[in-house]
């Protein structure tokens, strides 16, 4: 009976093997397109999911509201973690991971810059699941000065030899010898954090101290099975009343209780691991951020775009009933049963989605590494490591054969013999009108994304140039210049000197990209019970001219005021929050230190609100001080010759002792790098939106097709009355533009309100203009009507004696 079915199926498709080509090509496409996405989406869902306790492992953060400014953070204070082993029983291991930056590291006679250093706790292996394939993990950093490396980064620093108890050097204020006691296989890619050194915490001096003020430690909890975290963290307030409370009251004078009356408040908040990548909300800084939004809106695309597939089979089958009207008359004659029918159409069907299905896969393998290169992914399709993978395409296929083949196979199986064998079968307007729906359908989701692109784009672009209040063209950023020792200063006015450069600037604080940071409670001097939280800037009197910053009143800093060292430069929200709008210049401001030292800043100086940070907040109050660090050189560039400048640079680098190349980058691109995430959406949008619309145009073309088979005798007598062929082509195509424009009014406002709601995540917004509408409502028409003509012009130029016999 199969081998029956399969015969006469692959005789039919044959038969109609234009029919079949543009199914299987449009099948194809949905059907590569959903494994994409589901790709995607798994990859997204998968981070930190590699823990075996992955369910029970929750991040500390740290929150705030003060004085209107907004404070979210993902460190918290060095003794948090041993305080809520030890207070809170529920909880039944702590761990932390401290970020050390860029630090040099010396192995031998050769020395390396890592920008994957991390101290962590002893437990640290016991917590989160990173095998040791050499050494014990419940022992390997109980010592002070051990280090625990992954296996490529020991293969870097000792080749093939057996790293365990081989030394590496911590470079820094004090040379610190790090013995290697561990070795693990490398970080899941789909971890939210990639370090390739793990040093012990307990070498680590700021580790132990007991400061409730600076945070700067990842911190974890491992709690207890089917505990619910929520009810740790309505505990958490009583941490900050009994420990913090007391260290604030010394350090700024101020009691939590006054703090809280002024409607601040600070706060602990648990985060499951499993969730932070797709929150783009939580603050870390270890791992770019996901968003929970773009798996909902990626999954309804795949989903969608299945239908849509689907759909224009079901419109390319039914175009081509007629040329199979006469087989089922006269196979019903003959006495086959509608079930049978219905079970060979079903059957054409699986065997179509199967081809389409051995297509689509061939297109993943070969299109993913361009996709990934667009998007910046690094998806795989790889059936040994889903297990359930190919038995899933098998259902796959099944359910979209059956969804794709049943109403062709109902519709059909249904057509009465006595009528087929005569010329005529069932058509009607019912039928019709449900092809058309399923059109307006596929347009109404290639218009939205259509718009949806458009403004990701509109927004990059109005992103990329507004007036930020810095200049970011031409400028150099060049970091580690402190690997230099002594000869710091004398790279810096080697760069000063040259004439292709306008200034230099020495700070680690920049306004995009990684940067320095520094939270800085301060108090107006009038009113020291008002704290208020600003970022603290360290730079020179440079910075300001360098980066094109507008000094609005004041001065700016100066060597020849000794006095500068304990002066600040305000932005104009700090003015503005510490009440002084119509004056800052004059006033004080006072800091308290960890020793509840009370420090006295002199404003000189208010600089123009320029945008330090994303794009997606706004601008919070910033303090500039006085302190000259050539660490980190900003220079403004003059000159085209950006090559050859930086080839003599890396040359003086070199000559001046450094043992790592010269490493640079442009503030521009730093910048632009802000909006990774917002270019991957805009890429990725554009490739479904464009091949969205090329199933769509399948699905019209099969329209189409069928219309004009149905209306044969009608274009042949009004050719007879002397129609023109552009009168008939007209007459075809305005049907479809009718699709078009319903399709339009019902995509428009929804469209407008998904993109209103994403925009609602940048503090600077673009406006949804008029034309994006327009835009997309023309390209679908025009779209439409390139596509509806072809068949209808082809429909127009038959000879209407022959459209007349046909009938």
């Amino acid at each position: 009976m199969i081998k029956n079915y399969f015969k006469i199926a692959w005789r039919n498709l044959w038969r109609n093997k234009a029919f079949s080509a543009i199914n299987i090509l449009g099948l194809a496409i949905g059907i590569a397109t959903c494994l994409i996405i589901m790709l995607f989406v798994n990859n997204e869902l998968s981070f930190d999911r590699y823990n075996t306790k992955a369910d029970r492992i929750f991040a500390v953060s740290f929150q705030g509201n003060i004085q209107g400014e907004k404070m979210n953070e993902g460190t918290v204070m060095p003794p948090v973690a041993q305080t809520l082993k030890a207070d809170y029983p529920e909880v039944e291991a702590s761990t932390r991971l401290r970020n050390f930056g860029t630090p040099k590291i010396t192995v031998g006679n050769k020395s390396f810059k890592e920008d994957a250093f991390a101290f962590v706790d002893a437990n640290f292996f016991q917590v989160f699941t990173l095998p040791l394939i050499a050494g014990d993990e419940a022992t390997a950093l109980r010592e002070p000065n051990t280090v625990v490396l992954t296996k490529a980064m020991a293969h870097k620093y000792f080749g093939d030899e057996d790293p365990i108890g081989k030394v590496i050097t911590l470079n820094g204020d004090k040379n610190t010898v790090l013995k290697v006691t561990g070795m693990i296989n490398e970080v899941p890619v789909n971890s939210n954090f990639h370090f390739e050194i793990f040093a012990s915490m307990s070498g680590l001096a700021e580790a132990g101290v007991d400061d409730w003020m600076r945070s700067n430690f990842h911190t974890y909890l491992l709690l207890a099975k089917n505990y619910d975290y929520k009810k740790l963290e309505v505990k958490l307030p009583q941490v900050v009343d009994k420990y913090i409370g007391p260290q604030m009251l010394k350090a700024m004078g101020t009691s939590l209780t006054d703090f809280r009356k002024k409607g601040n408040d600070i706060s602990f908040h648990l985060k499951p691991i499993t969730a932070i990548h797709l929150d783009p909300d939580y603050p870390n800084e270890m791992s770019p951020a996901g968003d929970v939004r773009n798996v909902y809106i990626f999954g309804a695309i795949a989903v969608f775009m299945l239908l849509i597939a689907c759909i224009n089979f079901m419109n390319l089958s039914t175009a081509g009933a007629s040329k199979r009207a006469r087989e089922v008359g006269i196979r019903k004659v003959l006495g086959s049963l509608k079930s049978e029918l219905v079970k060979q159409f079903l059957f054409e069907s699986i065997i179509i989605s199967a081809i389409a299905l051995l297509l689509a896969i061939t297109c993943i393998y070969t299109a993913l590494p361009v996709f990934n290169k667009l998007t910046g992914q690094s998806l795989s399709l790889r059936f040994a490591d889903h297990p359930f993978l190919l038995p899933g395409l098998v259902l796959f296929v099944l359910f979209t054969g059956v969804l794709a083949g049943s109403y062709p196979a109902f519709y059909l199986s249904s057509f009465k013999p006595i009528a087929v064998l005569k010329g005529k079968f069932i058509n009607g307007k019912k039928g019709l009108g449900l092809r058309g729906s399923l059109v307006v359908f596929q347009f109404f989701i290639s218009i939205i994304l259509a718009v949806g692109t458009t403004v990701v784009f509109k927004q990059l672009y109005f992103l990329q140039h507004k007036d930020i209040g810095y200049n970011k063209d031409q400028v150099l950023i060049i970091p580690n210049v402190w690997t230099l020792g002594k000869n710091q200063e004398t790279f810096y006015q080697q760069l000063v000197n040259d004439s292709r450069v306008a200034s230099v600037s020495g700070s680690g604080y920049l306004p995009a990209g990684p940067s320095d940071n520094n939270n800085f409670f301060v108090s107006p001097e009038q009113n020291p019970g008002q704290m208020i939280k600003t970022l603290r800037y360290d730079v020179d009197e440079n910075y300001i001219a360098t980066l094109g910053i507008h000094l609005q009143a004041g001065r700016n800093f100066s060597k020849d005021f000794s006095t500068d060292s304990s002066a600040v430069i305000l932005n104009e929200t700090a003015a503005k929050v510490m009440g002084w709008e119509k004056g800052a210049v004059g006033q004080n401001i006072l800091y308290s230190n960890n020793k509840g030292e009370k420090i006295n800043y002199h404003v000189i100086g208010v600089v123009k609100d320029f945008n330090f940070k994303s794009l997606h907040e706004r601008i919070s109050p910033l303090v500039m001080s006085y302190a000259p660090n050539r660490g980190t050189l900003i220079a403004k560039l003059k000159t085209t010759d950006v090559a050859g400048l930086t080839n003599m640079l890396a040359k003086r680098w070199t000559e001046l002792g450094s043992e790592d190349p010269l490493s640079y980058s442009f503030l521009d691109d730093r910048f632009n790098n802000t909006y990774k995430g917002e270019q991957k959406i805009g890429t990725i949008l554009g490739i479904f939106a464009g091949l969205t619309i090329l199933v769509a145009c399948l699905g019209l073309f099969g329209l189409a097709m069928f219309t004009a088979q149905q209306r044969t005798k009608e274009i042949g007598v009004r050719k007879v009355l002397g129609a023109s062929v552009l009168e008939v082509t007209n007459m075809l195509s305005k049907e479809f533009l009718k699709l078009v424009l319903i399709a339009c009014i019902i995509a428009f406002p929804l469209a407008w309100w998904a993109m209103h709601k994403w925009l609602q995540d940048f503090a600077y917004q673009t406006t949804i203009s008029w034309w994006v509408f327009a835009g997309a409502g023309v390209a679908a028409s025009l779209i439409a009507l390139s596509t509806v003509s072809f068949q209808a012009v082809k429909a127009a130029l038959v000879n209407p004696v022959k459209s007349l016999k046909a009938e």
